[in-house]
């Protein structure tokens, strides 16, 4: 297995990718932490992943709370006895016409999705420095951070600053030996999606006509990205971002569209 006898924390994982991403490491042999802002939803994702808290357990997590971050760390080092890899996961994001946004909900985007992630992997690498280095981080960018939505923008601009955000922590910890990538999903069939983006059937189809591979991806699909850029298979890549996006960031125009997918 890939991750035989590795620890890991995922962020934002009582549903969705997040969840998804911890299921994977525990197939794969990792033992796990899963946290959220939910605990009671953190809870139950990580009793469906496994029954055995020696495999997977849970706890819950404000990442915008450097307290909170600092606890999940320990508590996975006091569960399983140190800290290998670390997923920052978390994030929100809001629908609203530019001239409506209240600052209010700009800064609370970007305090999850950007302070958050800032959060997770400082804590993060700050373990892994202390046990003498090593390790992989990877955080949740999206293809948002190359494209715009007009009534998306503070999810936008957030993931774009997680894109560059990534490379710079790369670098800073590069001496460490410790890894940073980030992972651009597109268009992916969760909660968060479904509510922002797939809330009718005329949002979908155009999210469609703009997706080559005529379909969203599934949350085990972008697990898998994360899977590889957690294990060893990556040893050498550092500073990325990789697109899991279905064809969209290379596409001109539109594509035709399956009606039966759309709906």
């Amino acid at each position: 297995m890939r991750l035989d006898n590795k620890v890991a924390i995922v962020t934002g994982a009582g549903q969705g990718i997040g969840k998804a991403i911890a299921a994977r490491f525990v197939r794969e042999g990792a033992k796990v932490v899963l946290s959220d802002i939910d605990g009671a939803r953190a809870e139950s994702a990580a009793r469906a992943i496994s029954n055995d808290a020696a495999v997977a357990s849970a706890t819950a997590c404000d990442v915008t709370r450097a307290g909170d971050l600092r606890d999940l760390v320990a508590l996975a080092v006091e569960r399983y006895g140190r800290l290998d890899i670390a997923v920052a996961n978390a994030g929100i994001g809001i629908e609203a016409d530019f001239l409506e946004l209240e600052e209010a909900d700009f800064d609370r985007v970007m305090r999850v999705n950007v302070n958050g992630v800032m959060l997770t992997v400082q804590a993060a690498a700050r373990q892994m420095a202390a046990q003498g280095g090593g390790g992989s981080i990877v955080t949740i960018g999206s293809i948002a951070g190359k494209r715009i939505i007009a009534t998306q923008i503070p999810y936008c601009t957030s993931k774009a600053a997680v894109n560059h955000m990534t490379a710079g922590m790369a670098l800073a910890l590069i001496d460490r030996g410790i890894r940073v990538n980030a992972i651009g999903p597109g268009s992916t069939n969760t909660e968060l999606m479904r509510e922002m983006v797939f809330s009718s059937p005329e949002s979908r189809r155009t999210v469609l006509s703009r997706t080559p591979i005529g379909r969203p991806a599934e949350p085990d699909e972008i697990a898998s990205v994360a899977l590889f850029l957690a294990s060893d298979d990556s040893s050498y890549v550092t500073g990325q971002v990789i697109y899991a996006e279905g064809g969209r960031l290379p596409l001109m125009y539109t594509v035709p569209v399956d009606e039966e997918a759309a709906r």
